[in-house]
C-alpha cells in the first residue's frame, strides 16, 4: 500500500517535470527557422517574368480610309449658238482628242452674213486704193485718208465677228477624254440651242481617288506624300496625295483629300470604292508584341515594366499603329525593360525575378 503511493507520487511529479520542461527549455519552431533564413525564403517567392527592353524610333503608320474614285475633269460641251445639229460625230463610249470635232450647228444666216462682211471688206479695201492714188497727187485732201482707212478697219472686223459667230456653230472636245454621254440626237430643230448639252466628256487620266479625312488627322497629310489606292475589283495603284482641301464639310466637319494616279489606259473607272492609305507624319514608337498589352486596375491601356531592383511598374500607353501579330505605340521611353510575358500575374510594386524572353523560350 505504501508502496503504491510513492509510485503515484513519482508519476505525478514525473509529469509536472515534462509540463515545466516546455516553458523553459526554448524549441526551434517553423517561424524561428523561416526568421533565420530570411533572403532565402523570399528568394523562393519571387515571380518570374519575361522582358524585352524597349527601342523608340520614328515610325510613319498609315491612315486607311475608304473612298472612290474620280475623274480629275468631267464637263458638259454645249453649244454656243442657235441652230440645227447637222453633223453629231461621236457617241457614248468614243475616245476624243482636244480639238475633235463633236457636234455642226447649221445656220444659213450666218453663212450670209460671212459672205457680206466679206464683200464689205473687199469693196473698203478698194476704194482705199483707187483714193489713195488721188490724195498722193492732191487731188483728195490728206484728212480723207484716215477717215478710208477707218472704214477697212471696220469692214474687217465685222468680218471677223461674222466668222467667229459661225465658228460658234462647230462644237470641240474642250480637252482629251472619254464621251460618257449624248443627250441630243442627229437633225434635232431647236433654235434656241445656245447652252443646250451637246455631250458630257470625263478625262481618266490622271484619275483621282477622294477620302474625307478627320479634323485631328489632317496634320499629318502633306501633298506631295506617296500613298496606295486598293480598289474595289482588287487592284492596287501607286499615287500621290494632291490636293488637301483647307475648309471642312459643313455636314461631316471632314476634310477632302485627293489623291493623284496615272490612268493612261483608262482602266479605271469613275466612281468606284477605293481604299486609301495616307502616310503620317513619323512619331517616336515602340514594337512590343499585342500580348504585352494590359489594363491598370484603373482602366488604363498600358505596359508593365520592370526597373534595374526588379520592381514592376505601369506605363500608359498611346496605340500608333495596329499590326497583325505587334503594336506600334507611343509613351514608352528608350531602353525601358517591358514584361512580355508573365505581366497579366503580377501588379505594381511587386519584386520579380528577370530574365530575357530568349531565355524564357
Amino acid at each position: 500500500m505504501k508502496g503504491s503511493r510513492i509510485t503515484a507520487i513519482g508519476l505525478v511529479a514525473a509529469a509536472g517535470l515534462w509540463i515545466a520542461s516546455g516553458h523553459f527549455v526554448p524549441h526551434e519552431s517553423a517561424e524561428s527557422k523561416a526568421a533565420v533564413r530570411p533572403t532565402e525564403t523570399e528568394s523562393a517567392k519571387l515571380f518570374r517574368v519575361a522582358v524585352e527592353t524597349s527601342e523608340a524610333v520614328p515610325h510613319s503608320h498609315k491612315l486607311v480610309l475608304s473612298g472612290r474614285t474620280e475623274a480629275d475633269r468631267k464637263v458638259m460641251a454645249t453649244a454656243r449658238t442657235a441652230g440645227i445639229i447637222t453633223e453629231l460625230r461621236i457617241r457614248r463610249g468614243d475616245y476624243v482628242k482636244q480639238g475633235d470635232i463633236i457636234a455642226v450647228l447649221s445656220d444659213e444666216a450666218r453663212e450670209a452674213q460671212v459672205a457680206q462682211a466679206r464683200a464689205v471688206v473687199t469693196q473698203r479695201r478698194n476704194e482705199w486704193e483707187a483714193k489713195s492714188r488721188l490724195i498722193v497727187q492732191g487731188t483728195i485732201p490728206r484728212l480723207e485718208a484716215g477717215n478710208l482707212e477707218a472704214q477697212v478697219k471696220i469692214a474687217e472686223a465685222q468680218l471677223a465677228a461674222a466668222e467667229a459667230e459661225r465658228e460658234r456653230g462647230i462644237v470641240t472636245a474642250p480637252w482629251s477624254g472619254i464621251v460618257n454621254d449624248v443627250p441630243v440626237e442627229l437633225g434635232q430643230a431647236a433654235f434656241s440651242m445656245a447652252g443646250k448639252e451637246i455631250a458630257q466628256i470625263i478625262a481618266l487620266d490622271p484619275m483621282l481617288a477622294v477620302v474625307e479625312v478627320a479634323e485631328r488627322k489632317l496634320g499629318g497629310i502633306k501633298i506631295g506624300d506617296a500613298a496606295e489606292v486598293r480598289l474595289v475589283t482588287g487592284r492596287t495603284v501607286a499615287g500621290r496625295v494632291r490636293f488637301v482641301s483647307k475648309m471642312a464639310s459643313p455636314a461631316t466637319r471632314t476634310y477632302r483629300v485627293e489623291v493623284e494616279m496615272a490612268n493612261p489606259k483608262g482602266e479605271i473607272p469613275d466612281g468606284i470604292t477605293a481604299e486609301v492609305a495616307l502616310p503620317m507624319t513619323p512619331t517616336m514608337s515602340t514594337r512590343v508584341p499585342r500580348s504585352a498589352l494590359t489594363f491598370s486596375s484603373t482602366g488604363e491601356l498600358g505596359v508593365r515594366v520592370v526597373d534595374d531592383a526588379g520592381k514592376v511598374g505601369f506605363l500608359a500607353v498611346s496605340v500608333v499603329e495596329d499590326e497583325q501579330s505587334f503594336m506600334w505605340i507611343g509613351g514608352i521611353p528608350d531602353r525601358t525593360k517591358v514584361i512580355v510575358q508573365g505581366q497579366d500575374f503580377v501588379r505594381e510594386g511587386q519584386r520579380v525575378e528577370v530574365m530575357s524572353l530568349a531565355s524564357a523560350k
